[in-house]
Protein backbone atom coordinates (compact mmCIF):
# COMPACT_ATOMS: atom_id res chain seq x y z
CA UNK A 1 0.00 0.00 0.00
CA UNK A 2 1.22 3.46 -0.83
CA UNK A 3 -0.12 7.14 -0.40
CA UNK A 4 -0.38 10.23 -2.21
CA UNK A 5 -1.43 13.28 -0.43
CA UNK A 6 -2.54 15.90 -2.63
CA UNK A 7 -2.20 19.14 -0.53
CA UNK A 8 -5.01 21.40 -1.34
CA UNK A 9 -5.67 23.05 2.24
CA UNK A 10 -8.99 22.19 3.63
CA UNK A 11 -9.66 20.41 0.47
CA UNK A 12 -6.57 18.15 0.66
CA UNK A 13 -6.88 14.33 0.20
CA UNK A 14 -5.19 10.98 -0.22
CA UNK A 15 -4.87 8.93 -3.03
CA UNK A 16 -4.08 5.19 -2.09
CA UNK A 17 -2.84 2.79 -4.22
CA UNK A 18 -3.41 -0.97 -3.06
CA UNK A 19 -3.52 -4.19 -4.77
CA UNK A 20 -6.39 -6.57 -4.18
CA UNK A 21 -7.79 -5.35 -0.99
CA UNK A 22 -11.63 -5.07 -1.71
CA UNK A 23 -12.53 -4.89 2.15
CA UNK A 24 -10.31 -1.41 2.77
CA UNK A 25 -12.77 0.66 0.66
CA UNK A 26 -14.80 0.79 3.68
CA UNK A 27 -12.60 1.91 6.32
CA UNK A 28 -11.00 4.08 3.99
CA UNK A 29 -14.47 6.15 3.11
CA UNK A 30 -15.66 5.53 6.87
CA UNK A 31 -12.48 7.94 7.82
CA UNK A 32 -13.69 10.30 4.84
CA UNK A 33 -17.43 10.76 5.16
CA UNK A 34 -19.15 11.36 8.38
CA UNK A 35 -22.85 10.43 6.80
CA UNK A 36 -24.21 7.13 6.97
CA UNK A 37 -25.92 6.96 2.93
CA UNK A 38 -23.41 5.60 0.26
CA UNK A 39 -24.51 6.52 -3.51
CA UNK A 40 -22.55 4.37 -5.97
CA UNK A 41 -22.60 4.90 -9.32
CA UNK A 42 -20.89 2.10 -12.37
CA UNK A 43 -21.44 0.81 -15.05
CA UNK A 44 -22.62 -2.73 -16.91
CA UNK A 45 -18.79 -3.66 -17.93
CA UNK A 46 -17.66 -3.17 -13.29
CA UNK A 47 -20.74 -5.05 -11.98
CA UNK A 48 -17.87 -7.42 -9.72
CA UNK A 49 -15.88 -4.17 -8.85
CA UNK A 50 -19.18 -2.20 -8.25
CA UNK A 51 -20.67 -5.49 -6.21
CA UNK A 52 -17.21 -5.40 -4.01
CA UNK A 53 -17.26 -1.48 -3.49
CA UNK A 54 -21.09 -2.12 -1.93
CA UNK A 55 -19.85 -4.94 0.25
CA UNK A 56 -17.40 -3.14 1.50
CA UNK A 57 -19.19 -0.15 2.43
CA UNK A 58 -21.91 -1.79 3.90
CA UNK A 59 -19.74 -3.03 6.03
CA UNK A 60 -18.32 0.16 7.41
CA UNK A 61 -22.04 0.96 7.82
CA UNK A 62 -23.19 2.54 4.99
CA UNK A 63 -26.44 2.29 3.81
CA UNK A 64 -26.18 1.95 -0.17
CA UNK A 65 -27.48 2.34 -3.51
CA UNK A 66 -26.47 1.47 -6.78
CA UNK A 67 -26.81 2.83 -10.14
CA UNK A 68 -25.45 0.83 -13.01
CA UNK A 69 -25.09 2.85 -16.54
CA UNK A 70 -24.58 1.61 -20.33
CA UNK A 71 -20.76 2.08 -20.61
CA UNK A 72 -19.47 4.59 -23.27
CA UNK A 73 -19.18 8.40 -23.63
CA UNK A 74 -23.06 8.71 -24.45
CA UNK A 75 -23.25 8.45 -20.61
CA UNK A 76 -21.65 11.79 -20.00
CA UNK A 77 -24.80 13.91 -20.71
CA UNK A 78 -26.89 16.27 -18.59
CA UNK A 79 -29.82 13.91 -19.11
CA UNK A 80 -27.91 11.11 -17.58
CA UNK A 81 -27.01 13.43 -14.74
CA UNK A 82 -30.87 14.29 -14.44
CA UNK A 83 -31.64 10.20 -14.07
CA UNK A 84 -28.35 10.12 -11.18
CA UNK A 85 -30.41 12.80 -9.27
CA UNK A 86 -33.53 11.05 -9.04
CA UNK A 87 -31.41 8.36 -7.60
CA UNK A 88 -30.53 10.62 -4.60
CA UNK A 89 -33.53 12.18 -3.96
CA UNK A 90 -35.24 8.77 -4.08
CA UNK A 91 -32.81 7.91 -1.36
CA UNK A 92 -33.50 11.07 0.65
CA UNK A 93 -29.73 12.16 -0.07
CA UNK A 94 -28.70 14.78 2.47
CA UNK A 95 -24.95 16.73 2.23
CA UNK A 96 -23.37 14.17 3.57
CA UNK A 97 -24.28 11.25 1.44
CA UNK A 98 -21.28 9.86 -0.14
CA UNK A 99 -21.38 9.42 -3.65
CA UNK A 100 -18.94 6.78 -4.93
CA UNK A 101 -17.70 6.82 -8.58
CA UNK A 102 -16.78 2.99 -9.80
CA UNK A 103 -15.75 2.72 -12.86
CA UNK A 104 -13.54 4.53 -16.10
CA UNK A 105 -12.64 8.34 -16.65
CA UNK A 106 -16.64 8.44 -18.05
CA UNK A 107 -18.33 7.26 -14.72
CA UNK A 108 -16.07 9.45 -12.39
CA UNK A 109 -16.62 12.45 -14.42
CA UNK A 110 -20.32 12.09 -14.52
CA UNK A 111 -20.86 10.92 -10.85
CA UNK A 112 -17.84 14.03 -9.83
CA UNK A 113 -20.53 16.34 -11.74
CA UNK A 114 -23.31 15.02 -9.68
CA UNK A 115 -21.72 15.24 -6.76
CA UNK A 116 -20.57 18.72 -7.59
CA UNK A 117 -24.21 20.06 -7.97
CA UNK A 118 -26.52 17.94 -5.79
CA UNK A 119 -27.23 19.74 -3.03
CA UNK A 120 -24.83 22.54 -3.40
CA UNK A 121 -22.12 19.84 -3.47
CA UNK A 122 -21.84 16.08 -1.60
CA UNK A 123 -18.39 14.42 -0.67
CA UNK A 124 -17.15 12.19 -3.36
CA UNK A 125 -14.78 8.95 -3.59
CA UNK A 126 -13.21 7.80 -6.34
CA UNK A 127 -12.98 4.29 -7.51
CA UNK A 128 -10.69 3.81 -10.98
CA UNK A 129 -10.86 0.40 -12.31
CA UNK A 130 -9.48 1.57 -15.34
CA UNK A 131 -6.18 2.49 -16.01
CA UNK A 132 -6.53 5.79 -17.38
CA UNK A 133 -9.10 7.12 -14.89
CA UNK A 134 -6.33 5.94 -12.46
CA UNK A 135 -3.61 7.94 -13.33
CA UNK A 136 -5.26 10.79 -14.87
CA UNK A 137 -9.23 11.90 -14.57
CA UNK A 138 -9.40 10.40 -10.87
CA UNK A 139 -7.25 13.10 -9.78
CA UNK A 140 -7.49 16.88 -9.76
CA UNK A 141 -11.13 17.68 -9.08
CA UNK A 142 -11.80 18.04 -12.34
CA UNK A 143 -15.94 17.29 -13.27
CA UNK A 144 -18.29 17.34 -16.02
CA UNK A 145 -20.23 16.50 -18.78
CA UNK A 146 -20.35 16.51 -22.82
CA UNK A 147 -22.25 19.26 -25.03
CA UNK A 148 -22.87 18.37 -28.90
CA UNK A 149 -20.57 20.96 -29.47
CA UNK A 150 -17.41 19.75 -27.20
CA UNK A 151 -16.38 17.39 -25.61
CA UNK A 152 -16.18 18.48 -21.35
CA UNK A 153 -17.82 21.93 -22.27
CA UNK A 154 -19.99 21.60 -18.80
CA UNK A 155 -18.24 21.30 -15.93
CA UNK A 156 -16.92 22.01 -12.64
CA UNK A 157 -13.81 21.22 -9.93
CA UNK A 158 -15.07 19.03 -7.05
CA UNK A 159 -11.95 17.54 -4.96
CA UNK A 160 -13.11 14.35 -4.27
CA UNK A 161 -12.19 12.96 -0.38
CA UNK A 162 -9.73 10.40 -1.04
CA UNK A 163 -9.04 7.86 -4.33
CA UNK A 164 -8.87 4.18 -4.16
CA UNK A 165 -6.93 2.69 -6.71
CA UNK A 166 -6.53 -0.85 -6.32
CA UNK A 167 -4.45 -2.36 -9.18
CA UNK A 168 -5.84 -5.53 -9.11
CA UNK A 169 -8.82 -4.19 -11.18
CA UNK A 170 -6.78 -3.98 -14.44
CA UNK A 171 -6.10 -7.78 -14.30
CA UNK A 172 -9.66 -8.30 -16.47
CA UNK A 173 -9.23 -4.61 -18.34
CA UNK A 174 -9.70 -5.80 -22.09
CA UNK A 175 -6.42 -5.07 -23.89
CA UNK A 176 -7.72 -2.14 -25.90
CA UNK A 177 -9.04 -0.01 -22.55
CA UNK A 178 -5.40 -0.78 -20.94
CA UNK A 179 -3.57 0.50 -23.85
CA UNK A 180 -5.60 3.70 -24.36
CA UNK A 181 -4.68 4.77 -20.46
CA UNK A 182 -0.86 4.10 -21.71
CA UNK A 183 -1.06 7.54 -23.25
CA UNK A 184 -1.86 9.46 -20.36
CA UNK A 185 1.20 7.94 -18.91
CA UNK A 186 3.32 8.86 -21.75
CA UNK A 187 2.05 12.15 -21.33
CA UNK A 188 3.28 13.05 -17.81
CA UNK A 189 6.98 11.74 -19.28
CA UNK A 190 6.62 14.46 -22.00
CA UNK A 191 4.97 17.36 -20.21
CA UNK A 192 6.77 16.71 -17.31
CA UNK A 193 9.76 14.04 -16.46
CA UNK A 194 12.35 13.25 -18.57
CA UNK A 195 13.47 10.57 -16.33
CA UNK A 196 10.08 8.71 -16.30
CA UNK A 197 9.90 8.93 -20.18
CA UNK A 198 13.20 6.84 -20.57
CA UNK A 199 11.90 4.65 -17.82
CA UNK A 200 9.08 3.96 -19.84
CA UNK A 201 11.03 3.53 -22.91
CA UNK A 202 13.45 0.94 -21.18
CA UNK A 203 10.47 -1.11 -19.65
CA UNK A 204 7.70 -0.85 -22.20
CA UNK A 205 7.76 -4.89 -22.54
CA UNK A 206 7.01 -5.57 -18.39
CA UNK A 207 4.23 -2.44 -18.94
CA UNK A 208 3.03 -4.30 -21.74
CA UNK A 209 2.71 -7.65 -20.03
CA UNK A 210 1.14 -5.75 -16.95
CA UNK A 211 3.87 -6.89 -14.54
CA UNK A 212 2.60 -5.88 -11.33
CA UNK A 213 5.70 -3.95 -10.11
CA UNK A 214 5.64 -2.08 -13.59
CA UNK A 215 1.64 -1.27 -13.30
CA UNK A 216 2.47 0.20 -9.80
CA UNK A 217 5.37 1.98 -10.63
CA UNK A 218 3.65 3.93 -13.51
CA UNK A 219 0.38 4.52 -11.40
CA UNK A 220 2.36 5.87 -8.61
CA UNK A 221 4.41 7.93 -10.46
CA UNK A 222 1.65 9.64 -12.76
CA UNK A 223 -0.28 10.10 -9.62
CA UNK A 224 2.08 11.98 -8.22
CA UNK A 225 3.17 14.37 -10.60
CA UNK A 226 -0.94 15.03 -11.37
CA UNK A 227 -1.13 15.73 -7.64
CA UNK A 228 2.50 18.18 -8.09
CA UNK A 229 0.47 20.69 -10.62
CA UNK A 230 -2.82 20.34 -9.35
CA UNK A 231 -1.54 21.92 -5.58
CA UNK A 232 0.45 24.60 -7.93
CA UNK A 233 -2.61 25.69 -9.71
CA UNK A 234 -5.92 23.78 -8.59
CA UNK A 235 -8.23 25.70 -10.85
CA UNK A 236 -5.94 26.56 -14.22
CA UNK A 237 -5.86 29.97 -12.74
CA UNK A 238 -1.90 30.44 -13.55
CA UNK A 239 -1.42 27.99 -16.11
CA UNK A 240 1.12 25.88 -14.74
CA UNK A 241 -2.26 22.75 -14.96
CA UNK A 242 -2.34 23.97 -18.39
CA UNK A 243 0.17 21.42 -19.55
CA UNK A 244 -1.73 18.16 -18.38
CA UNK A 245 -4.11 19.29 -21.32
CA UNK A 246 -1.49 18.04 -23.50
CA UNK A 247 -2.52 16.56 -26.93
CA UNK A 248 -5.87 17.15 -25.92
CA UNK A 249 -6.76 20.44 -27.75
CA UNK A 250 -6.59 17.80 -30.82
CA UNK A 251 -8.03 14.54 -29.05
CA UNK A 252 -11.04 16.32 -28.36
CA UNK A 253 -11.81 17.72 -31.92
CA UNK A 254 -11.10 14.33 -33.00
CA UNK A 255 -13.44 12.96 -30.35
CA UNK A 256 -16.29 15.53 -31.12
CA UNK A 257 -15.51 14.90 -35.29
CA UNK A 258 -15.31 11.51 -34.85
CA UNK A 259 -18.05 10.67 -32.63
CA UNK A 260 -17.61 10.00 -29.47
CA UNK A 261 -16.57 6.08 -28.71
CA UNK A 262 -15.29 6.16 -32.23
CA UNK A 263 -11.52 6.57 -30.59
CA UNK A 264 -11.06 5.97 -26.71
CA UNK A 265 -9.99 8.86 -25.14
CA UNK A 266 -6.42 8.00 -24.90
CA UNK A 267 -6.24 6.77 -28.16
CA UNK A 268 -7.32 10.48 -28.99
CA UNK A 269 -5.11 11.83 -26.86
CA UNK A 270 -1.99 9.31 -28.52
CA UNK A 271 -2.47 10.98 -32.18
CA UNK A 272 -2.96 13.94 -30.41
CA UNK A 273 0.14 14.66 -28.57
CA UNK A 274 2.42 13.79 -32.04
CA UNK A 275 -0.10 16.45 -33.87
CA UNK A 276 1.19 18.89 -31.44
CA UNK A 277 4.71 17.64 -31.23
CA UNK A 278 4.37 18.12 -34.88
CA UNK A 279 3.04 21.77 -34.66
CA UNK A 280 5.99 22.24 -31.61
CA UNK A 281 8.35 21.49 -34.51
CA UNK A 282 7.47 23.69 -36.57
CA UNK A 283 7.40 26.35 -34.54
CA UNK A 284 11.54 25.54 -33.86
CA UNK A 285 10.81 24.81 -30.17
CA UNK A 286 11.75 21.35 -30.62
CA UNK A 287 13.80 19.11 -32.86
CA UNK A 288 12.14 15.98 -34.82
CA UNK A 289 13.86 13.53 -32.78
CA UNK A 290 11.63 14.65 -29.52
CA UNK A 291 8.94 13.80 -31.68
CA UNK A 292 9.95 10.49 -33.15
CA UNK A 293 10.82 9.11 -29.48
CA UNK A 294 7.45 9.59 -28.38
CA UNK A 295 6.08 8.15 -31.85
CA UNK A 296 8.17 5.05 -31.52
CA UNK A 297 6.60 4.45 -27.86
CA UNK A 298 3.11 5.38 -28.53
CA UNK A 299 3.87 2.86 -31.42
CA UNK A 300 4.95 -0.08 -29.11
CA UNK A 301 2.03 0.53 -27.34
CA UNK A 302 -0.17 0.08 -29.85
CA UNK A 303 -1.72 3.39 -30.08
CA UNK A 304 -2.60 5.78 -33.25
CA UNK A 305 0.00 7.76 -34.19
CA UNK A 306 -1.70 10.13 -36.32
CA UNK A 307 -5.86 11.06 -36.69
CA UNK A 308 -7.91 9.60 -39.40
CA UNK A 309 -8.86 11.60 -42.50
CA UNK A 310 -11.60 14.09 -41.30
CA UNK A 311 -12.42 17.77 -42.54
CA UNK A 312 -9.85 19.76 -41.04
CA UNK A 313 -12.59 22.82 -41.10
CA UNK A 314 -14.72 21.16 -38.60
CA UNK A 315 -11.78 19.68 -36.57
CA UNK A 316 -10.59 23.75 -36.38
CA UNK A 317 -14.25 24.99 -35.55
CA UNK A 318 -14.11 22.60 -32.78
CA UNK A 319 -10.61 23.84 -31.48
CA UNK A 320 -12.21 27.29 -31.44
CA UNK A 321 -15.19 25.89 -28.46
CA UNK A 322 -12.14 24.62 -26.73
CA UNK A 323 -11.96 25.10 -22.74
CA UNK A 324 -8.41 26.65 -23.23
CA UNK A 325 -9.02 28.86 -26.28
CA UNK A 326 -9.88 32.29 -25.95
CA UNK A 327 -11.81 34.37 -27.74
CA UNK A 328 -11.74 31.64 -30.37
CA UNK A 329 -8.35 32.24 -30.48
CA UNK A 330 -6.68 28.99 -30.39
CA UNK A 331 -4.20 27.69 -27.80
CA UNK A 332 -1.84 24.78 -27.33
CA UNK A 333 0.34 22.81 -25.10
CA UNK A 334 3.44 22.31 -26.79
CA UNK A 335 6.54 20.65 -25.92
CA UNK A 336 9.87 22.73 -25.21
CA UNK A 337 11.48 19.83 -25.05
CA UNK A 338 11.48 16.31 -23.14
CA UNK A 339 10.29 16.61 -19.47
CA UNK A 340 8.70 20.16 -20.17
CA UNK A 341 5.90 22.04 -21.51
CA UNK A 342 4.01 24.98 -21.69
CA UNK A 343 0.48 26.90 -23.18
CA UNK A 344 1.26 28.85 -26.11
CA UNK A 345 -1.79 31.57 -27.18
CA UNK A 346 -0.31 32.32 -30.74
CA UNK A 347 -0.85 29.34 -32.64
CA UNK A 348 -1.79 30.44 -36.06
CA UNK A 349 -4.66 28.60 -37.82
CA UNK A 350 -2.60 28.00 -40.82
CA UNK A 351 0.31 25.63 -38.74
CA UNK A 352 -2.64 23.97 -37.14
CA UNK A 353 -4.14 23.00 -40.75
CA UNK A 354 -0.81 22.40 -42.30
CA UNK A 355 -0.14 19.60 -38.84
CA UNK A 356 -3.77 18.03 -39.38
CA UNK A 357 -3.14 17.70 -43.23
CA UNK A 358 0.16 15.89 -43.20
CA UNK A 359 -0.52 13.79 -40.44
CA UNK A 360 -4.36 12.57 -41.19
CA UNK A 361 -3.98 8.73 -42.67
Amino acid sequence: MTTNRVELGERSYDIRIVSDDRRGLGLFARERCRGSLAFIVSDEHVGQHADAAANALTAAGFRTALSVLPSGESQKALVIASHLYDGLAEMQADRNTLVVAVGGGVIGDLAGFVAATYNRGLPLLMVPTTLLAMVDSSVGGKVGVNHPKAKNLIGAFHQPAGVWIDTAALDTLPDREYRSGLAEVVKYGVILDADFFAWLEENADAVLRRDPEAIRHIVGRSCRLKADVVERDERETTGLRAVLNYGHTFAHAFETVGGYGTWLHGEAVSAGMLCASRLAERRGLIDHSTTKRQHRLLEKFGLPTAPRDWPADELIAVMRNDKKASAGRLRFVLPRRLGEAALFDDVPEVDVRWVLQNMSV
